[in-house]
């Protein structure tokens, strides 16, 4: 099982990582730092082209605010290519607009949370988001 963090903001992407390492629920963490780097990764395009052939992420851990592409457009192509169509996104944000949030879902978002601002919550929040995602959701069927 992997996850796909995408996330500009340093501080936030040890957090994140270290809450996740902590949980031990996942076998790898790769991380994206901006919306090109994310798709190019998931598409195995550019600096990833190597990566043909190889599995999906469990789910992908996605900023709204993200240089060169943002969030919603990132989860808009990821819905409209029919190899990662199914692939659970979660938006983990500091926004609370509920703007974003409705273009999010509407979007095909899975789950959208907010960053917590408490150290401590938000160590939490993520350790949860890994059990819910990693360990209690199952996943849509491939291959059938």
């Amino acid at each position: 099982m992997s996850i796909l963090l995408v996330e500009d903001n340093p501080q936030d992407e040890k957090l994140i990582l270290r809450s996740l390492k902590k949980m031990n629920l996942a076998n790898q963490i790769d991380v994206a730092r901006d919306g090109q780097q994310a798709l190019d990764y998931l598409f195995q395009e550019n600096e990833f082209a190597s990566l043909k052939g190889d599995p999906l992420p469990t789910v992908v851990l996605l900023d709204i605010n993200l240089p060169r592409v943002n969030g919603l457009d990132v989860l808009a192509r990821l819905r409209n290519n029919p190899r990662t169509k199914l692939l659970p996104v979660v938006i983990l944000t500091s926004s609370d607009d509920e703007r974003d949030r409705l273009r999010s879902y509407e979007h095909g978002a899975n789950s959208f949370v907010n960053k917590p601002l408490e150290f401590s919550e938000f160590a939490e929040t993520v350790a949860r988001l890994g059990v819910y995602w990693l360990i209690t959701n199952k996943p849509a069927p491939t291959g059938i």
